[in-house]
């Protein structure tokens, strides 16, 4: 977790160390579609561990890029989605997503 006070005064290197791994790029990919629990971001993130993705969610709920929202059940139900901050990265997803198309169909 980086406190603002320890960022870079690069731009770039800011986001990179918010966003950098993979892990939490993935994550943001799956929350832009929907709030999601726990256990389906560990099944549909193949090799992630339960330590890496606990570690990633409470880095990015930290940084205020995520909310975690608790519902008063039995069992209890969390769910994580993007916060408003987290939202504000739809177009950097977006622009990885279209490159990634166009390098893999041999467009670029």
């Amino acid at each position: 977790m980086i406190k603002k006070e320890e960022l870079p005064d690069c731009p770039v290197a800011t986001t990179v160390g918010l966003i950098g791994s993979k892990w939490k790029l993935l994550i943001i990919r799956n929350l832009l579609e929907r709030p999601w629990r726990f256990n389906e971001l560990q099944r549909d993130l193949a090799g992630i561990s339960q330590k890496v993705l606990t570690d990633s969610l409470r880095s990015m709920e930290y940084d205020g890029i995520i909310t975690r929202t608790v519902y008063p059940e039995v069992p209890p139900r969390v769910e994580y989605a993007l916060s408003e901050l987290g939202e504000s990265m739809r177009p950097i997803i977006k622009a990885m997503e279209a490159w990634g198309k166009s390098y893999k169909e041999g467009n670029i």
